[in-house]
């Protein structure tokens, strides 16, 4: 298992910068490279995708050098093995409402002794057999990214607790569900869902571990970074199509 380079700059206290990907070409993530992104991560709980297209997008990742995280489709021990016995260097999860779901996420992550996660040397996480398998299961249980969504308003109340779980390395806020949550749904800018997001990241940031969540542009990100802010999504692949397009369309027809 190659090393981490994702975890690696979050444990050296520096901002990664991400995008949602939900096209499932896996030129997609060879772009996302060229470009200059850190790592992506890929939309499976909202967007269908098969194992040959989930093998296929990681194998495109290690050959351009992004690392490559998962949004699987939910907190459940199979689906998160399955992902990651493909070779994904990290899994974010999402509706993690109590420590109790934080718990079980970790030990669907981790081998033992800290978790449950079945193993097997023939999966390509293992190189098919090919690896050592003490090393192997070191490797895994160190490097691979832990991402647990708070998203509702039962994971804000919950969140001392769910901070306490040991192997949790970022806590991903999710604007979108959380203000629907709150009974506001899609108003991001609501003063109510902007101090329960920033109770949220004061929580979290106290707490030592990682804060993430979304940023629709450049400057949006720059403004979480200055407040600590380290794991970062900028839109997506078919956010940045769409917004690039219907700008310089705008500028080519003058906004008609």
């Amino acid at each position: 298992m190659r090393k981490n380079t994702l975890k690696e700059m979050l444990g050296n206290q520096k901002a990664v910068i991400g995008t949602f990907v939900k096209g499932t070409d896996p030129a997609n993530v060879e772009i996302l490279a060229l470009a200059g992104f850190d790592f992506f991560v890929l939309d499976n709980e909202h967007v269908a995708m098969d194992r040959e297209q989930l093998v296929n997008i990681v194998r495109a990742a290690e050959a351009f050098g992004i690392e490559p995280v998962v949004r699987v489709k939910e907190n459940q021990q199979v689906e998160i093995l399955q992902n990651l016995d493909l070779g994904y260097t990290g899994v974010q999860v999402p509706n993690v409402d109590t420590a109790e779901e934080a718990e079980a996420l970790v030990k669907s992550v981790k081998y033992g002794p800290r978790g449950i996660r079945g193993f097997s040397p023939s999966v390509r996480a293992c190189c098919y057999g090919a690896s050592n398998i003490k090393e192997y299961i070191q490797k895994a249980n160190d490097n691979t990214l832990v991402v647990a969504h708070c998203e509702t308003k039962t994971c804000v109340d919950n969140l001392d607790e769910v901070l306490k779980i040991d192997g949790l390395d970022v806590i991903f806020i999710g604007p979108m569900d959380l203000s629907q949550s709150l009974g506001l749904t899609g108003e991001t800018a609501n003063p109510i869902v902007k101090d329960t997001i920033r109770y949220a990241m004061n929580k979290i940031k106290a707490s030592g571990k990682i804060i993430g969540t979304v940023a629709g542009n450049a400057e949006a990100a720059k403004a979480l970074i200055d407040q600590g802010v380290q794991y970062i999504l900028l839109s997506s692949d078919q956010g940045m199509m769409f917004r690039w397009g219907k700008d310089a369309l705008g500028a080519i027809r003058g906004d008609e």
